[in-house]
């Protein structure tokens, strides 16, 4: 299929449409690897029921403001990202404190996923986890290095891969659910909801694409198609992280997080724990492949978003030179700092989820706003809701963030197992 992208500066270019389920993948991809990860850990105090409520709640917020970024994008150039637009509709100050917040959170998105990688290859390859760490990122950093359809190509193929690989795992897991390890019946514990709170930062990570929002419309060339790819992919999101939990609530008692938890919700004490209770040999590996796959895809996804992000904040060329300067600003840091500072996976992926508020829900709906106060006509893509679901965003950005700072001192009440 022809389409036509339009650039601000009434440039026509004519080119292949990419295929929706490539950028669906990317979405997903980036998605995934935190949410698979994190959320078993982060919701064993609010279990099956409210877990599922607070993923699902999140995802529907956080779908609909990456349409908010799309929008306020859209009088924009197509290679223009947050700093760009951000800066000019807000300003620099406000511009200065999303440029820290949407780096904060990529490295340290990439630092958790390169510290978790070394240690889940170090059994794998036989290694040591800070060199499995270091080959981790000069081998699947390459493709982000190379272009955006090198991570759809490569995107595609671990959504795959993680499908089958879930498939044999889960299924194995699923077949053997027992209800009342899933619904905690045993315990007759009442008070899941407070848990819930808590749990919102880690969720709202396991959605957080939106520093690909600008490479996806630049991918597609226009925000129609983007924002279905941004729906497929935080639904494929959503699928997956339900049979994801229904499997690990269903098999492993809520009292056995306790010594994940005590760990920091690194993947390797959950994986160990599943394999206590997982009989088969074929499960546990299918398990252990899907778990890898998903820090792969996610490291890759996320690395495009910082990539792009870096390359349009310092101006670098698309040349093998600037692309290179680019590479060493997205990889090195989180590299650095995972070498040197190993600690527990759940605990990053919660101070990533409060930073991540800043410019996955504030942003979007200050840039929306201050875009359609410009914007008279109002042609092109419209995010949903109106006015009313821009106060919507902005204040579940406001509560997750407060969640967070109230569970770090100690207000919410914290599962221990």
């Amino acid at each position: 299929m022809e389409q036509t992208s339009t650039f601000s500066s009434n440039t026509i270019i004519t080119k292949k449409s990419p295929s929706l389920i490539g950028g669906a993948c990317i979405v997903a991809s980036v998605c995934v690897g935190a949410g698979m990860l994190g959320l078993p850990s982060a919701g064993a105090g609010a279990w099956t029921i409210w877990s599922l409520l607070a993923i699902t709640l999140t995802m529907i917020i956080m779908t609909v403001s990456g349409w908010m970024l799309l929008e306020a994008f859209k009088s924009y150039n197509l290679k223009a990202s947050f700093n760009t637009v951000t800066k000019d509709l807000l300003g620099d100050k406000v511009n200065m404190l999303n440029n820290l917040a949407v780096y904060f959170v990529g490295g340290i998105l990439l630092y958790a996923y390169i510290t978790s990688s070394g240690l889940i290859l170090q059994d794998i390859l036989n290694l040591d986890s800070k060199i499995a760490s270091i080959l981790f990122v000069l081998v699947f950093s390459a493709f982000v290095w190379h272009s955006t359809r090198a991570v759809d190509k490569i995107s595609v193929v671990l959504i795959l891969f993680m499908i089958l690989s879930f498939v044999f795992g889960v299924s194995g897991l699923a077949i053997k659910v027992d209800m009342s390890v899933l619904f905690d019946t045993i315990n007759q514990e009442t008070s899941y909801a407070p848990y819930a709170l808590a749990m919102l930062p880690v969720a709202l990570t396991s959605f957080g694409y939106h520093h690909s929002v600008s490479s996806m419309r630049a991918y597609y060339g226009e925000e129609k198609k983007a924002s279905h790819a941004i729906l497929l992919g935080t639904a494929i999101a959503l699928s997956l992280y339900f049979l994801w939990l229904f499997s690990i609530y269903g098999n492993l008692p809520r009292n056995q997080f306790g010594p994940i938890i005590e760990q920091g919700g690194n993947v390797d004490a959950l994986l160990t724990a599943l394999a206590s209770v997982i009989e088969s040999d074929k499960v546990a590996n299918a398990i252990n492949a899907f778990s890898m796959a998903a820090i792969l895809s996610s490291f890759i996804g996320v690395g495009l978003g910082v990539f792009d992000y870096m390359a349009d904040l310092f101006k670098f060329s698309d040349t093998n030179q600037g692309r290179g300067k680019t590479w060493l600003l997205t990889f090195i840091p989180p590299l650095i700092l995972s070498l040197l500072f190993p600690f527990g996976f759940v605990i990053v992926i919660g101070y990533a989820g409060a930073a991540a508020t800043v410019w996955t829900c504030i942003v979007p709906a200050l840039l929306v706003r201050k875009a359609r106060m410009l914007d008279k006509g109002n042609e092109g893509f419209k995010a949903p809701g109106g006015h009313v679901m821009i106060y919507i965003v902005m204040g579940f950005g406001v509560l997750t963030a407060v969640f967070h700072i109230l569970s770090m001192l100690g207000v919410l009440p914290t599962f221990t197992g």
